[in-house]
């Protein structure tokens, strides 16, 4: 194993070791504060991060406002306030060592402005902002304003090439590094173009080395590129290490460091992972972003897949090819459907998915009353996570705060779910997002026992190439 030397990370010589943004109060200042103290870069969610009261207990999210735009405007402020409170938590960990970066999502409900709200409320102590889901062209401009670094998340060569030319050339001076986060393995949401093939993983060696190429030749600065999704040990990445064509490299560990004893999710959470096995891990596309999206298949994700298919093409009128009719819900609403369909729906009104909900695609899913209701609930309690919601139909930026499209019931409130699973929810009932080596866990004798280390016992194990 060759030596790992120190990179140079928002301005300081750190371990080339950097904690993956894992949203909603999973990736907190506590854990940052210790990647941080361990000399590495520790990274906090600004993804509705948590907030405490005068007795450091964490405060539950209640929204109050009737609309969804009232709920939209507390969901903002409690993002920044829960933000400024783990950048806070995260420095006063760090005892002064490493860096300590804030990942958001370009995205999310408010991004520019809880971003804004967070460097103005904690000046000093963020260091760095990543940033990806989308194309983040504005957050150069409030890094450079705030003086922090910026790291773009990119999926592609292509993807910083449109972000340098249109942004980033103009603020090359705080631009801190390039986050290559591949878009087969990375937990989360996936940068997964309509060119490229989910059931295709491409090797991720020519892809960063067309990074640096590009950056180069656009005259960008030689700042690391981190090196996210499927990092596990630093002895599978010996070749990129010292690398001349690749440059200044760092990794991102974004699944490792759930299981620690700072990770704050729940025990059953970090006893599951001990028990994964390789391809219990899910690419799948049920996410309101419209992005491919990396999680357990539990029986939270095999519930969407079953949404999905009892699924029919249908129309208000009869034609040639939907011409045989079947009587909805409780008002025996008429529909038309295919003849083959037909037997189909009537099977499954049988066995009580008595309910057809309308998708944006002019098909019908059939489910039960109470997933119907739930679904109702969920989309009518919008808070406006999200700059735009397929779930939902709300938009931060549309016309009455909506994309006009029908709101789509093969998805789900991602922030219900991820609030509920982050704060103690039984996993396997919730989305449990997670990198595709999460297997490892399971194999890796370094978690012999159910052993959990500290931040400081997995970074030191990290640099032992193990």
């Amino acid at each position: 194993m060759k030596a790992i030397n120190p990179v140079v990370i928002s301005g300081r010589e750190v371990h080339p070791i950097v904690e993956g943004g894992k949203g909603v109060a999973v990736s907190t200042g506590l854990s940052a504060g210790a990647f941080a103290a361990a000399g590495a870069v520790g990274t906090f969610s600004g993804v509705n991060p948590d907030f405490y009261d005068e007795n450091g207990n964490t405060i539950p999210v209640a929204y109050k406002g009737k609309t969804r735009a009232e709920r939209h405007e507390e969901l903002v402020e409690m993002g920044i306030r829960g933000a400024v409170a783990q950048a806070k938590i995260a420095h006063e960990t760090s005892n002064g060592q490493g860096r300590i970066h804030i990942n958001v999502l370009w995205e999310m409900g408010g991004a520019e402005r809880v971003l804004e709200g967070a460097l103005e409320g904690a000046p000093g102590l963020i260091h760095g902002v990543t940033c990806g889901a989308g194309m983040p062209y504005k957050v150069a401009e409030i890094a450079a304003r705030y003086k922090v670094w910026y790291y773009p998340i990119v999926s592609s060569a292509r993807a910083f090439r449109a972000l340098w030319k249109r942004s980033y050339h103009k603020m090359p001076e705080w631009l801190g590094g390039v986050v290559y986060e591949d878009p087969w393995l990375a937990g989360g949401h996936n940068g997964l173009s309509n060119v490229e093939d989910p059931r295709q993983p491409q090797d991720p060696m020519p892809r960063v080395r067309e990074l640096r190429t590009m950056m180069r030749e656009l005259g960008a600065p030689e700042v690391p590129i981190f090196m996210a999704g499927g990092v596990w040990c630093l002895k599978d990445w010996a070749d990129w290490i010292d690398n001349p064509e690749l440059g200044p490299i760092a990794f991102q560990f974004g699944t490792r460091p759930l299981l620690t004893q700072e990770s704050p999710i729940s025990a059953e959470w970090k006893r599951r992972l001990l028990t994964l096995s390789k391809g219990d891990i899910s690419l799948h596309q049920f996410s309101p972003t419209g992005f491919y999206s990396s999680a357990v298949r539990n029986t939270f994700l095999r519930g969407l897949e079953d949404r999905t298919a009892h699924q029919v093409t249908y129309s208000r009128e009869a034609t040639a090819d939907l011409s045989d009719s079947v009587a909805v819900g409780a008002r025996g609403r008429e529909i038309f459907v295919s003849p083959a369909d037909k037997a189909r729906v009537t099977g499954w009104i049988a066995e009580g998915r008595t309910q057809g909900m309308r998708t944006p695609d002019e098909t019908m899913i059939f489910v039960t009353e109470e997933d119907a209701r739930t679904i109702l609930t969920d989309q009518k309690n919008c808070m406006g996570c999200l700059s735009a919601c397929a779930f939902s139909n709300w938009s931060q930026h549309g016309e009455g705060f909506s994309t006009g499209r029908t709101a789509d019931p093969r998805s789900f409130c991602i922030q219900k779910t991820l609030q509920d699973i982050a704060h103690g929810a039984d996993p396997e009932h919730e989305l449990m997002f997670a990198g595709h080596n999460a297997y490892r866990f399971a194999d890796d004798p370094f978690y012999a026992n159910g052993f959990i280390p500290t931040v400081k016992q997995l970074v030191d194990r990290i640099l032992t190439g193990e």
